[in-house]
Order: C-alpha cells, then sequence, then structure tokens
C-alpha cells in the first residue's frame, strides 16, 4: 500500500520559547508543506531518500538515538518514539519532498516529523489523537535528535486550520482556533527570511530553557506560567535569569492582548505587541541578532504595523504586519537596509494560514 501524507511547516504569530515554560503561544500553519511518500514492506528497515540530502538512508526499526544523524535523525526518532510508544513500525521504502526551507525558524523539523509519523500511522492502521501525535513528534526530536523544543511546532503542524491562528495553552495541552484573516481588514502578512540559518540543537537554546528553569526554581514554582507579573521576579537573584524570565512572563501577557486585538481586527495594536515582543527577544532573552534587529526595524519604520522575529532564534525570518497600501514600501525599505548593511538579500513574501497535516500532499 502506498501512503502520501504531508504536513506544514508554521509561522508563529507571538509566544517564543513560552512552550516548554508552559505558557501560551498563537501560531499558525504554513502553506508550504513536507511530503512523504512511503511503500511499507515487510522489512525491518525503512529506507528512505530525500531532496533534503544524500540518499537513500538506511533507518533500523531497532534504531536507537545516536545511530542516525542529520536529516535522517529525524525520520529515525520519529520510529524510535513510536516503538518507545508501544507501536509497531513498518518497514519499506520512504520519499520525501518539502517546500519548507530548513532552517528558516518556519519548523522544517516539526513538518518533516509530521509528515513521516502521520505516514507510518496510516499504513500500520493505528490511530492517535493529535495530541499524542505531537508528543511522540517531540519525544523523536528531544530524545533522539538532541533538541530540546517544546510541543509549539508539533501542535502547530497537527491542528492548523485555514484561515485560523492556533492559541495554545501548554499547561493544559489544549488548542483553540482564532480567526485570524488580515487580509479582509486590508491589512498583508509579510515573511520575511533573512536567509541567516540557525540550527535548534546548538547549545544557546538549551541555555535558555536551563536559564527559564532555574529562575522557576528560585521562585518555587513549577513553572513561570505560574508567575503572573514581571514585579515578582525580584526573587531571582541571578540577573541573566531574571531577564530570562521577564521575558517568558511578559510575552505571556503579550499571546493574549494579541488574541484579543485580532478578535476585534485591530492590527494596529497586533502590530504594536509583535514589535514588543521583538524588543523582549532581543534585550531580555538575547535571541535576535544584528541582521533580524534590522529587518524588523525597517519594516517598522517604513509603515508596517509591527515586526517581530518569529521562531527559535540567532537566524530564520521575520514577520511583519503591514497596511496593504505600504507593502511596497516596506519590501522596498527592508531590502534596502539589508542590502546597505552588507548582508545577504532576505525573499520577502506574502503568507496566510494554511491546513494542517493529513493524507496527501495538501490538507
Amino acid at each position: 500500500m502506498t501512503v502520501r501524507y504531508s504536513a506544514p511547516g508554521r509561522v508563529n504569530l507571538i509566544g517564543e520559547h513560552t512552550d516548554y515554560n508552559l505558557g501560551f503561544a498563537l501560531p499558525i500553519a504554513l502553506p508550504q508543506r513536507t511530503s512523504v511518500v512511503f511503500d511499507s514492506d515487510t522489512s525491518d528497515v525503512l529506507e528512505v531518500s530525500s531532496a533534503l540530502g544524500d540518499g537513500p538512508v538506511r533507518v533500523p526499526l531497532a534504531t536507537k538515538p545516536g545511530e542516525v544523524a542529520d536529516w535522517a535523525g529525524y525520520v529515525a526518532g520519529v520510529v524510535w518514539a513510536l516503538r518507545c510508544a508501544g507501536h509497531a513500525v513498518p518497514g519499506g521504502t520512504m520519499s520525501i519532498t518539502s517546500d519548507v526551507e530548513v532552517g528558516s525558524g518556519l519548523s522544517s523539523s516539526a513538518a518533516l516529523e509530521c509528515a513521516v509519523l502521520g505516514a507510518l500511522l496510516t499504513s500500520a492502521g493505528i490511530e492517535l489523537d493529535r495530541i499524542e501525535q505531537a508528543r511522540i513528534a517531540q519525544r523523536a526530536e528531544n530524545e533522539y535528535v538532541g533538541a530540546p523544543t517544546g510541543l509549539l511546532d508539533q501542535l502547530a503542524s497537527l491542528f492548523g486550520e485555514p484561515g485560523q491562528a492556533m492559541l495554545i495553552d501548554f499547561r493544559d495541552v489544549t488548542v483553540q482556533s482564532v480567526p485570524f484573516a488580515p487580509e479582509s481588514s486590508g491589512t498583508a502578512l509579510l515573511l520575511i527570511d533573512s536567509r541567516a540559518r540557525h540550527a535548534h540543537a546548538g547549545g544557546e537554546y538549551a541555555a535558555r530553557r536551563a536559564s527559564c528553569e532555574r529562575a522557576a526554581a528560585a521562585l518555587g514554582v513549577a513553572s513561570l506560567r505560574e508567575v503572573s507579573t514581571a514585579s515578582a521576579l525580584q526573587a531571582v537573584k541571578d540577573p541573566v535569569d531574571a531577564r530570562r524570565a521577564r521575558h517568558i512572563v511578559t510575552e505571556n501577557q503579550r499571546v493574549l492582548e494579541c488574541v484579543a486585538a485580532m478578535a476585534a481586527s485591530d492590527f494596529t495594536a497586533a502590530g504594536a505587541l509583535w514589535t514588543a515582543s521583538h524588543e523582549s527577544m532581543r534585550d531580555d532573552f538575547e535571541i535576535t541578532t544584528p541582521h533580524l534587529d534590522l529587518i524588523a526595524a525597517s519594516a517598522v519604520q517604513a509603515g508596517a504595523f509591527g515586526a517581530r522575529m518569529t521562531g527559535g532564534g540567532f537566524g530564520g525570518c521575520v514577520i511583519a504586519l503591514v497596511p496593504e497600501e505600504r507593502v511596497d514600501d516596506v519590501t522596498d525599505a527592508v531590502l534596502r537596509a539589508v542590502r546597505d548593511a552588507g548582508y545577504q538579500e532576505p525573499l520577502v513574501t506574502r503568507t496566510h494560514a494554511g491546513g494542517g497535516a493529513g493524507l496527501g500532499d495538501s490538507a
């Protein structure tokens, strides 16, 4: 049986690094997708080929962390996590294609994990709810690949809906649809790919997570979700940990305020929250770069309602909410500023909320 399955990348509208702190985030699924074609057999090996890199790569079904690296490690991680959850995994041949840019902060890894997982589950006739699927895909990334990411990316890829953002509460692990169609109010969502790549498995992401955990411990709470005001952070004596925690506490509030602004189609207010979020990531969480700061500032100066880096940080993309009549001005200003600074020219495109993971090459 041949199974075709695909899953999207995502843009996080607001709520960065809040997932592993059990807070709130507001992503959308993207139109760009990773697609898997899987032909199962009775072997004990998955032979995987991909436009993402050299191949094919042979993944033993009994694989263990550390045995398969690079892009194929995400495939192997899904196989391993599924087996750890007690599910039989079929062998066979798998081919992967994707138009989700790798390393751009659009969660190409979760798109790959969720597409592979969906293909394997469908082929094996296993039904799992989307929350459980997200946890299996997250375990693959955390424990097999070694990237300590939260649950945001997998949930966004699995729960995406056209014209909808997703308010995710990571403490309760719930996903609530939030209408997001700024184009109906004369506002464009611009995705600005800086072309500067990042890697979540690097130490900086892990360092931020450890800092948040230390701050929570200093406050005597299970997670920073339990802290409602930044003033309560005075008990965190380490100044770096206190700044990291302040970003999380204030970011959670910005997510909820952004949901309210979007419900009122107030994209001026939503944009201001995006800009404040970027400043918090720049000053308190320190995960932006001068390159990304320049893109965000140039967009706002040219007339965007707001702009912010999206994703784990240290590279990737900036998103901007822009009045329709200012799209060309904002695009030109960003390109000119980046060119003048000597950086590689970014790719500026319009985007929108797309559908979640499912059978076929689109959903």
